[in-house]
């Protein structure tokens, strides 16, 4: 009776399901996954949102882009990043997973490929599948920094390969897309007319100010079609305003044509409230107070962590942005056992490596996003374990 496009099996994995035990019988959990900034103790300014409440909500005149005053909105914070953007050529969207569906729909066809990394965030697989499109990973290869192997990126392309997707900063590595490496990508799209998406909705956090010196930004290119994603929910720490957007680059005439496909999906959908449009300006401007806070955290956590686990048996791998940091740990269990047992018995919550597709144990994933009390206890929980745990192995 169901498509297939959605998995047969929908029980609750082993870790959500001792998840739930633990907080049905009240025992109290430092979690360090958290990804809602709206719960994570930021100062959130309390008329932020005001702006929904404008009365000309009341009248409904949809465009399949959106509004043009929204649009000029998101261009004018593109020049935050000294990146000029016509504002025609930004689509809104209700969400960055909607955006990925949008342009799945208009690149491919059932059964054919789209690239994406590995390790990255665990979504992409179920939005394509959902749009009967295959995904094809290419590896993220760790050398004391994260590096795309352009070589590596050939072999897994097909004649039915239509994308490939980058994401900068990656969900979890924090790596950025240096130039060279961009340009290797592009000219791989070009050689082959494949488009180019860029996940770009971590781009306001660097975790140093001299990461920004070395980004490349797929907005800021004409030699490929590629389209740039973003929203409010990492730019100002709102993912309940419901706002995303696509910004179209490459040569003219492929990148009109793209504008006119796109324009025609937007418009069987009109997916975006009017309320959250007319905000757009104002929580773009107002929502600069969230980005500094959330920045300044995830600096402070990363800088402490990369401290505390120096000398002890886990390793933090260099990052670039994001709010994700990632954790080598010794490999003394399975995946799945540690993060049961870390929350079972040290009450921490933590990612596994393999909910991102990393290719071998052992990792962990940590959110960077938790308030730091919180954030330094539940760390120092782990270290201690891996000290206790390993000297008891080694003896």
């Amino acid at each position: 009776m169901f498509s297939r496009r959605v998995p047969p099996e929908l029980t609750a994995n082993r870790l959500a399901r001792e998840i739930a035990g633990m907080r049905a019988a009240g025992r109290e959990i430092i979690d360090l996954t958290q990804s809602n900034p709206t719960r994570a103790a930021f100062d959130y300014p309390s008329d932020l949102l005001a702006k929904l409440a404008d009365a000309r909500a009341l009248a409904y005149d949809p465009l399949p882009f959106g509004l043009e005053e929204a649009r000029a909105a998101v261009a004018r914070d593109y020049g935050r990043s000294g990146i000029d953007i016509d504002p025609s050529r930004i689509a809104l969207t209700s969400s960055t997973s909607e955006a990925y569906s949008l342009l799945f729909k208009l690149l491919a066809d059932a059964g054919d490929a789209v690239l994406v990394p590995r390790p990255s965030y665990p979504l992409f697989e179920h939005l394509a599948g959902l749009d009967l499109v295959e995904i094809r990973q290419y590896d993220l290869e760790y050398h004391g920094v994260w590096t795309i192997d352009p070589a590596a990126l050939k072999r897994h392309l097909t004649d039915r390969t239509r994308a490939i997707l980058i994401v900068s900063p990656n969900n979890p590595t924090g790596s950025i897309m240096t130039a060279d490496e961009l340009d290797a990508v592009c000219a791989i799209c070009r050689a082959r007319d494949i488009a180019l998406i860029a996940d770009e909705v971590f781009i306001d956090y660097l975790l140093t100010p001299a990461h920004a010196q070395a980004w490349a930004r797929v907005a800021a290119r004409d030699d490929v079609l590629g389209f740039s994603l973003g929203g409010l929910s990492k730019s100002v720490g709102l993912p309940q305003a419901k706002l995303g957007w696509i910004a179209i680059t490459g040569p003219e005439a492929v990148r009109n044509t793209a504008v006119d496909r796109l324009e025609l999906i937007c418009d069987t959908y009109l997916s975006v409230s009017t309320p959250v449009q007319i905000a757009a300006s104002d929580l773009l401007e107002r929502g600069r107070v969230v980005r500094a806070q959330i920045q300044d955290r995830i600096r402070t956590n990363y800088s402490w962590l990369q401290s505390a686990s120096r000398g002890t048996a886990c390793t933090t791998l260099n990052a670039d942005g994001g709010w994700s940091a990632v954790l080598q740990v010794p490999s003394i269990e399975s995946e799945e056992d540690l993060v049961v047992g870390l929350l079972r018995n040290d009450g921490i919550l933590v990612h596994p490596g393999y909910f991102f597709d990393f290719p071998r144990p052992a990792f962990l994933v940590v959110s960077l996003l938790t308030p730091a009390p919180a954030f330094v206890e539940g760390v120092t929980r782990i270290l201690r374990h891996f000290d206790c745990s390993t000297a008891i192995r080694h003896d």
